[in-house]
């Protein structure tokens, strides 16, 4: 009996493995939104604002690797927390163009007109309230992807992380 209960539940599980989409965050530049993906399920869409340029939020697959409430911002000696504070209240950093965590991130903002449109120096932003969720549902360890591409957030997650899945389990 415990074999076949075993079974019914690998059977039904859903075809991804946690290391790559579990859970698992999208950034799209062409339209400056975040999605949220859990058990590969989109859960959430947020309006985020990237890079004044192309070149300034990088594009590729990275992890998670540093996570801050209140983070201080170092280019301007300003303590977390300060209104003057442009990180907002959280920051979730990841590690593109081989840096640690410490540089590129999604972070909250002090000038929320700013979300939605291309205007950091590389850092995915967005509102206060919507990164605070993010925070606590997204682990060290977790995938990030950034792209710029057309494609609604469903047509992204199959085209990127389900083929980087069936590559992997094959």
């Amino acid at each position: 009996m415990k074999f076949f209960l075993l079974f019914l539940t690998l059977s039904v599980s859903p075809p991804y493995t946690p290391e790559i989409a579990d859970p698992f965050v999208i950034v799209n530049k062409a339209t400056n939104q975040l999605a949220f993906f859990d058990e590969g399920e989109l859960e959430e869409v947020y309006p985020v604002a990237t890079g004044a340029t192309d070149e300034l939020t990088p594009t590729g697959l990275f992890t998670i690797t540093v996570k801050a409430k209140d983070p201080y911002y170092r280019k301007k000696n300003i303590p977390g927390g300060d209104p003057k504070n442009p990180l907002g209240s959280r920051w979730i950093g990841f590690d593109a163009k081989g840096t640690d965590g410490r540089i590129y991130g999604i972070h909250g903002t002090n000038q929320p007109s700013s979300i939605g449109k291309d205007v950091s120096q590389g850092c995915i932003r967005s509102y206060n309230n919507q990164v605070a969720e993010l925070y606590e549902r997204v682990p060290i360890g977790a995938k990030i992807l950034i792209v710029e591409d057309n494609q609604d957030f469903l047509s992204v997650y199959e085209k990127y992380v389900k083929k980087n899945i069936k590559h992997r389990l094959q």
